[in-house]
């Protein structure tokens, strides 16, 4: 199975393309190795992918028949992810500027420019 076929139907991205985006943009390694989208994924094999906000590792332990659901994951892939990761990817979801709590109008063209500054700050 090709490894961008797996990333998605593994649900670690949402579309293939995007998967193979990310492993052309250089977001993905087996191995630690940059790899191209039509690698032939093999069980023991790891995984690092890098989504927006998260470096996910994963160990193949299977080849799925097609897209999988969520509970299913586990059937197909081992999650090695550290839990670090995954608290600063909960910590950077609580530190979300670009909100405004309801009630408070549009924002003014000062808050507009300050959220897209925000927005245009994040790499």
């Amino acid at each position: 199975m090709r490894l961008d076929q797996w990333l998605w139907a593994l649900r670690v991205y949402k579309t293939r393309t995007r998967a193979t985006e990310a492993i052309k943009g250089g977001h993905v390694k087996v191995g630690g190795a940059p790899v191209k989208p039509a690698h032939e994924v093999k069980p023991g094999q790891e995984i690092t992918a890098r989504t927006e906000s998260l470096t996910r590792t994963l160990r193949v332990t299977g080849l799925p028949p097609s897209r999988v659901g969520a509970r299913l994951v586990v059937n197909f892939a081992d999650d090695l992810t550290p839990p670090e990761e995954y608290a600063r990817q909960r910590e950077m979801a609580l530190h979300t500027e670009g909100l405004r709590p309801k009630g408070l109008g549009r924002p003014t063209k000062r808050d507009r420019r300050r959220m897209e500054e925000w927005e245009h700050d994040d790499f």
